[in-house]
């Protein structure tokens, strides 16, 4: 079993084609350095030294992982009830 350093996780935007802003990723940091000692500048670092895989999964999500609140619904929250027709006698 290999032992990682605390911080040894990073979170990038890679660069891929057909996602103009790119999509963001998650990897060690030895991995990181030999990217960007292969290809410099060709994914951007968003954060390093991040403690765990976990933390930097959520990190590189960012809210699409989060827990919807629980209430209202918001398709009902802000529609009025509907009227019944009245029949015109």
């Amino acid at each position: 079993m290999k032992m990682l350093l605390p911080g040894s996780w990073v979170v990038y935007r890679m660069a891929i084609k057909g996602h103009p802003e790119g999509i963001n990723a998650v990897c060690e940091k030895r991995e990181w350095d030999a990217m960007e000692a292969d290809q410099p500048g060709r994914h951007t670092l968003i954060m390093s030294g991040i403690a765990n895989e976990g933390e930097a999964e959520r990190l590189a999500r960012g809210t699409a992982g989060d827990t919807k609140p629980r209430g209202l619904r918001a398709d009902t929250a802000s529609t009025p009830p509907a009227i019944p027709p009245t029949d015109p006698e």
